[in-house]
């Protein structure tokens, strides 16, 4: 069963993944009349601009909220400038398109922003899973 759920404008669809939010809630504190994780459905997409979802989406740390426009049209493609910051008490956070290597060899792409962890828990490694809010992570 997909922990994915999809809420559209008729202009600009959000996806949210479940299983890859770790509960920064860099959302909730960017646009509290969309998302309101105390109530279903929890995010309320006509009560912000397509921009402004999406400049908000953008900001998520773990990639569980992503976003497509409806418009076959608009095929437009983002670059996005590779960053890296560091959060307090919390993850690594790397912005931009990624070419990840595991220890196994395995390779993967990530794109957008990757959330890494920095305080030795997670149980998703190297991802960050949240695990540091839980263990009262300082660093």
């Amino acid at each position: 069963m997909s922990n994915i759920k999809k809420y559209t404008n008729g202009e600009v669809t959000i996806v949210w993944d479940a299983e890859k939010c770790i509960h920064s809630a860099i959302c909730v504190k960017g646009l509290p009349d969309v998302f309101k994780p105390k109530e279903k459905p929890w995010i309320k997409i006509d009560k912000a601009s397509t921009e402004a979802l999406i400049h908000q989406v953008k900001a998520c740390p773990s990639g569980a909220l992503s976003f497509f426009m409806n418009d076959a049209e608009d095929q437009s493609a983002e670059h996005l400038e590779t960053k890296v910051e560091v959060r307090e008490n919390g993850p690594l956070l790397v912005y931009g398109t990624l070419s990840i290597t595991h220890k196994d060899g395995s390779k993967e792409t990530k794109n957008k922003t990757t959330a890494f962890c920095r305080c030795g828990l997670s149980n998703n490694k190297p991802y960050c899973d949240g695990t540091h809010v839980k263990k009262s992570f300082i660093g």
